[in-house]
């Protein structure tokens, strides 16, 4: 496999610059830790804007809809259009929508935050579960049955998952072997001030292993749903598009299964040796320590 090339010094910066048009960049751990915007960004996105280049912003979060997230970019003096901007949340109600066309009759029940059920909303899938299970009344087995109008069950990051959420997905999915089993995404941990939390992965763990069954689709980065919506939306020249990230099994593999060309930041998860080990299982085309490196551009 081919050793990665790291980028050092301005003539590199240019070079790579000029070899793409588009790029796909991963938020957090890439433009920001949770939201304290990382040194050199705002200047280096603004370049690359008066470069021409198309950004296109990919997130696993689900807990944020695509409203959400321009106004995040906002606060932090980011200039975004909506359209640029994919999280997982949105994949999801895309991808009910458009791709298995979900019955207007049926309704999802979600574990999650509120990103999930704001985009489901705006493309008119009804929902139910999320915040009203948040009730932290005593549990009971007699108050969850089976509900036929449940057609799926889609699970992303839920800071007040409980058991009740828990048993309630289990059961529509127990009782009715053609409701849906779908993920945001399937992240097992998520970065928060310098550290790792566990993410949506982890937190589905117990219904994968209860149910013995694997999710029907999973939205985000790397898998193909995300890439699927996004190339609807916007028509990719992949050998001019180049995919930026912090993280090798989520940003990193989606734009090497993408068949794009691929950047690694040392900002976020992924580290310099998990790619310069001897048979690393997941190598960029490139790497350099922070995206605000580009700012040496600016001067």
């Amino acid at each position: 496999m081919p050793t990665p090339i790291k980028l050092s010094s301005r003539n590199d910066y240019e070079s790579f610059l000029e070899k793409f048009d588009t790029f796909l960049l991963d938020c957090d751990g890439v433009l920001w830790h949770g939201n304290t915007l990382l040194p050199g960004v705002r200047e280096v996105l603004a370049l690359l804007r008066q470069k021409g280049k198309r950004l296109i912003f990919v997130t696993n979060n689900s807990a944020k809809s695509r409203a959400s997230y321009s106004l995040k970019f906002k606060k932090l003096n980011i200039e975004v259009n909506e359209n640029e901007i994919f999280c997982s949340a949105y994949i999801a109600a895309y991808y009910l929508k458009n791709i298995l066309k979900f019955p207007k009759e049926k309704k999802i029940y979600v574990i999650g935050e509120s990103g999930i059920t704001e985009e489901l909303d705006l493309e008119g899938i009804r929902s139910c579960g999320s915040s009203e299970d948040d009730d932290g009344k005593d549990f009971d087995f007699n108050d969850i049955h089976p509900d036929p109008t449940v057609g799926a069950v889609l699970c992303g990051l839920d800071t007040r998952i409980n058991y009740k959420k828990i048993a309630k997905a289990f059961n529509y999915l127990y009782s009715n072997p053609d409701c849906l089993f779908l993920l945001t995404n399937d992240d097992s941990t998520i970065p928060y001030n310098g550290t790792l939390y566990p993410g949506t992965g982890s937190l589905v763990a117990p219904l994968i292993k209860s149910l013995n069954r694997n999710p029907d689709a999973v939205m985000g980065k790397p898998n193909k749903p995300m890439m699927d919506c996004i190339t609807n939306e916007f028509q990719l020249d992949v050998e001019r598009t180049c995919m930026i990230g912090d993280r090798l099994n989520t940003d990193i593999q989606f734009g090497i299964n993408g068949k794009l060309k691929t950047l690694l930041v040392l900002t976020g998860i992924s580290k310099e040796h998990d790619i310069l080990i001897k048979n690393a299982p997941i190598v960029p085309d490139y790497y350099l320590p922070s995206l605000g490196d580009f700012s040496e551009l600016c001067k």
